[in-house]
């Protein structure tokens, strides 16, 4: 289960959205006294100074009462007797120790601090995702309490900071009308701000509002004599000369954002005065624009799910099943990763496709066909039905027939999502993301040839060829920043910590790989980002292990005592990580991590057939290493026979993620153990 606080505003705890039952005030006391010390220890005396004027007889017990009942609402699956993962005792007293992104105020000054270092295109969305988190005042129970005031100070000067940061944002993207009404709202409520007087007088002059813009510099020259008894400072003084003088200096950045963000807000606005509220063509221009916001990361990818069934509801609200095919089928925005972000959306996706499939007349629209069967191979990907991969042979039929290049790259990206009808299949994707790259430069279809790279690149560290993997790397962030593509580094970043893994330096690949998941937090990718670092870390030390095995044996030799497998013991890993979809093959790690074997092989036969994407091999992989332990001779025949067609490959690796090294050691191991039916296999 995993916790966040909140405490931009009153304080809260939540679960997957659920708010947590805190009970009464004094227990979301001693839970903001521990969030305002960020993970460092509180001793109980101060609690207790902190939480009564005169502490009453038993208060320190009164604490831990307090301390008791919040751990059974943050962990309430945790073992009575076991150590507390959230709240935990330290030395004189307590601290919380949750990740650095489940409170809502530490989130807030990462991005905002983000957000300062990036240009503006990609600054404001992480500023408005900040400012998006507050809910009211910060620790808004506790105004009068001396512990909180400094904190409370601290978050409401840096969003006061994040607020003007906004604006001077928007005005250096030419967005000089939409700063206006915040900053209206801003300076009622703190109009001490000689900065945001002069970025409301400048956002003003930027839109011909001359008057306007001195009017205000007279309210504020007002305002700062009455409340403050001061005269404006220089930088007001100097903006009211140059507005009086009309200096080319205060006219907006002559810079090719700033001139785009004019253009895109006249053309926005002429569309919408000469194309009436209910054609057709809204409709295919808005599926073109949330195809481009998908590619754009983060926020964006987020937006264009949320909207983009409901333009396909819209365009079914026609009649019109060849409109309803375009829209769905414009749609064509690259996809890499196996595992669906959304499989609710994904399957009312697939239904209007077929919906429309079935409605389109004869063989007149062989091209909305194809879109609609490309879509419905994307869209069930990692699916044991086998509509997807007909539906993906189909589409690229015709695309290969049409002779259409931007048609069959869509195909190609079906077909691709399909080739995991079982392991071994490095070799096909190859050759799709060869073929995806060449058409792609060709025919200049930059997002396509960004695939075809990242394909590639899984595909090549599959088949343990990491110069060439290297290579498609480096290609992918050549064209991820010169065409403005975020998404694509996340990929490559998680590839170099693979390289690291894969090279042998567990450490290094460790600190990678947690650089990587906070790449990811935000990304707008929870198909991808979900369980990935947990799973990450428990192949690093799947793999540290085998390493320390492997040395062990060659210091024993073959007459040594040290069988090939015996390691330093069970495997660590944190039960109460997010594993999102691996968790069944995390859990008989945790059962024989603590002990419980009986019920780790009973997990272990209880695993369902691996997931048919990119961690195809990391699962049956994961299952082996399980049975090796408990010598579970029927899931070690089954996990070989799945492996096998992947002998050559390296597990996992086709991922461009993670790595459990070579297949073929993992076929060695359980062979081994095979040959030996008299003997229990002995623990790794």
């Amino acid at each position: 289960m995993r916790v966040t606080f909140g405490v931009l505003g009153p304080t809260v705890a939540e679960s997957d959205g659920r708010a947590l039952a805190l009970k009464g005030p004094r227990h979301r006391a001693v839970l903001a006294r521990l969030v305002v010390a960020r993970r460092r220890v509180v001793p109980v005396t101060h609690l207790v100074g902190d939480l009564w004027t005169d502490p009453p007889p038993g208060a320190v017990g009164a604490v831990q009462t307090f301390v008791a009942a919040l751990r059974r609402v943050l962990e309430p699956d945790r073992p009575s007797r076991a150590p507390a993962r959230l709240l935990v005792t330290d030395g004189p007293g307590y601290a919380l120790r949750p990740e650095p992104d489940a409170v809502d105020a530490w989130c807030f000054e990462t991005v905002v601090g983000a957000a300062a270092r990036l240009p503006a295109t990609q600054a404001l969305p992480r500023l408005e995702e900040a400012l998006a988190l507050w809910r009211g005042p910060a620790y808004a129970e506790f105004e009068e309490e001396d512990w909180a005031r400094g904190e409370r100070s601290r978050l409401a000067e840096l969003r006061l900071q994040a607020v003007e940061q906004r604006a001077r944002t928007q005005l250096d993207l030419g967005l000089a009308a939409e700063a206006v009404p915040d900053l209206d709202v801003h300076l009622t409520a703190h109009p001490w701000r000689e900065d945001a007087w002069r970025l409301l007088a400048l956002a003003l002059y930027r839109q011909d509002r001359q008057g306007d813009a001195l009017g205000v510099l007279r309210r504020a020259r007002a305002v700062l004599a009455d409340q403050l008894g001061v005269d404006p400072g220089l930088r007001l003084r100097r903006l009211e000369a140059d507005i009086l003088a009309q200096d080319p200096g205060l006219d907006p950045p002559a810079g090719p954002t700033a001139t785009a963000a004019r253009l895109w807000t006249r053309t926005a606005a002429a569309y919408d005065r000469t194309v009436a509220a209910g054609a057709r063509a809204r409709l295919e221009t808005t599926v073109s624009l949330i195809r481009n916001l998908a590619v754009t990361g983060g926020g964006g990818l987020a937006a264009a799910r949320q909207h983009r069934m409901e333009t396909i509801a819209a365009a079914e609200e026609f009649g019109d099943p060849d409109l309803t095919a375009r829209v769905i089928g414009a749609y064509d925005v690259p996809a890499i990763w196996t595992r669906s972000d959304d499989p609710e959306l994904a399957r009312r996706i697939v239904e209007a496709a077929e919906r429309a499939l079935t409605a389109l007349p004869g063989d007149a629209h062989e091209a909305a066909r194809c879109r609609l069967l490309a879509t419905i191979a994307l869209e069930t990907r990692g699916s044991r039905a086998p509509r997807g991969p007909q539906a993906a042979r189909e589409a690229e039929e015709i695309a290969r027939r049409l002779e259409d290049p931007a048609l069959l790259a869509f195909a190609l990206n079906g077909a691709f999502m399909q080739s995991f009808t079982r392991a071994g299949l490095a070799p096909r994707r190859d050759e799709i993301g060869g073929e995806l790259v060449e058409l792609a430069a060709r025919h200049d279809l930059v997002t396509y040839e960004v695939l075809g790279h990242l394909i590639r690149l899984q595909a090549r560290g599959a088949l343990a060829d990491f110069a060439a993997a290297d290579r498609h790397a480096a290609a992918v962030d050549r064209l991820a920043e010169r065409h403005e593509l975020p998404l694509a580094s996340v990929f490559t970043q998680w590839y170099r910590a693979l390289r690291l893994a894969a090279s042998g330096q567990p450490a290094g690949a460790e600190t990678a790989y947690r650089d990587a998941a906070a790449r990811l937090d935000g990304a707008g990718m929870p198909g991808l980002e979900r369980g990935l670092l947990p799973l990450a870390l428990l192949c690093l030390r799947v793999q540290r292990r085998r390493t320390w095995s492997d040395t062990d044996s060659r210091e024993t030799g073959p007459g040594g005592t040290g069988p090939r497998g015996s390691g330093p013991g069970p495997v660590e890993i944190d039960p109460g990580a997010d594993w999102g979809p691996y968790r069944p093959w995390a859990t008989p790690f945790a059962l024989l991590a603590s002990g419980r074997r009986a019920e780790a092989r009973a997990a272990l036969r209880a695993l369902p057939e691996p997931p048919r994407d990119l961690m195809y091999e990391v699962c049956c992989c994961l299952e082996a290493v399980v049975a090796l332990e408990v010598g579970d001779r029927d899931v070690l025949e089954r996990a070989r026979a799945r492996l096998l067609p992947a002998a050559g490959e390296l597990a996992g690796a086709g991922s461009g993620l993670i790595t459990l090294g070579r297949v073929e050691d993992h076929l060695a191991d359980i062979t081994t153990a095979l040959r030996a039916p008299t003997s229990p296999v002995p623990p790794r």
